[in-house]
């Protein structure tokens, strides 16, 4: 199993603060041969559908020495988990949970929101030190 990322446990809190049950820690997503993990699989009721909205999570800490290295590994698993979830479970959204201090510091750069539009990547935006969710970003 992969090495979890930091912030790993505040963003499950802060999912079931926001009324998510974690289903699944991985969520497995593999393909044939390709072993795939994403780090969380969660859902929740609907109340006006009466049906579950799913989600995928890759958490991604930004915290190493190259915020740029990191972007572009968390594209690669996103599209990947992305492709995953289209034969899998299409009903399930793949989801890039952040910190707001990498949101604030890095993802405001005009080059990394031409990429975050190009790739049509969701964002959930947490606080670590309340384990909450300051934003949901399509």
């Amino acid at each position: 199993m992969a090495r979890r990322d930091f912030f790993h446990d505040n963003i499950k809190d802060a999912l079931i603060k926001d009324g998510w049950l974690i289903t699944d820690d991985p969520l497995d997503l593999t393909i044939g041969e390709v072993e795939l993990l994403a780090d969380l699989g969660a859902e929740r009721m609907i109340a006006a559908e009466r049906d579950n909205e799913k989600i995928a999570v890759e958490i991604k800490s930004f915290e190493g020495q190259s915020p740029v290295s990191e972007f572009h590994k968390a594209i690669g698993q996103y599209e990947n988990y992305r492709l995953s979830l289209e034969e899998l479970e299409p009903d399930r959204r793949i989801w890039l949970a952040i910190p707001d201090n990498a949101w604030q510091q890095f993802f405001q750069r005009s080059f990394i929101q031409k990429a975050i539009k190009r790739f049509e990547i969701e964002i959930i935006v947490f606080n670590t030190e309340t384990n909450t969710i300051t934003s949901w970003i399509k």
